[in-house]
């Protein structure tokens, strides 16, 4: 009976742990593309303090893919690169993971429909996507 409760305590412990990451990978969301540059330009300041080059330069690396971003308005679903998703207030580091590895889709939509962002956040960033179909 003990070994029984320790395994679901550890069991409980670690959904828990699980849950956290999940939360802690959730932006606030962004008005309009002058706030989200500013928080392009947040997020290189919080990068600075990372001590050596490496650390600047991803910075900037990061910044640019942002900024093209935010200049095309939309950004496409199938075709976005890691940094691109990222760039989308809300999307961090798991979410953009589980869009790439989804791929294709036929609209923006199955975002939602295939659970690969919440529907909360999905209403969010819906107006941010677009899911672009190759030419034939």
């Amino acid at each position: 009976m003990k070994m029984f409760a320790k395994a679901a305590l550890i069991a409980v412990s670690l959904l828990v742990c699980g849950s956290l990451g999940f939360a802690a990978d959730v932006k606030k969301p962004v008005a309009d593309a002058k706030d989200a540059a500013k928080t392009a330009g947040d997020v290189v300041k919080t990068d600075a303090k990372a001590p050596a080059a490496v650390g600047k330069e991803n910075a900037k690396d990061r910044t640019a893919d942002v900024k093209a971003a935010v200049k095309a308005g939309l950004v496409d679903i199938n075709t976005a690169s890691d940094a691109e998703l990222k760039g989308v207030p809300g999307i961090g580091d798991a979410y953009a993971a589980k869009v790439i590895a989804g791929r294709p889709y036929a609209n923006k939509a199955q975002l939602k429909s295939r659970k690969i962002v919440p529907s909360v956040l999905y209403e969010q960033v819906k107006d941010q996507l677009i899911a672009k179909q190759p030419k034939k």
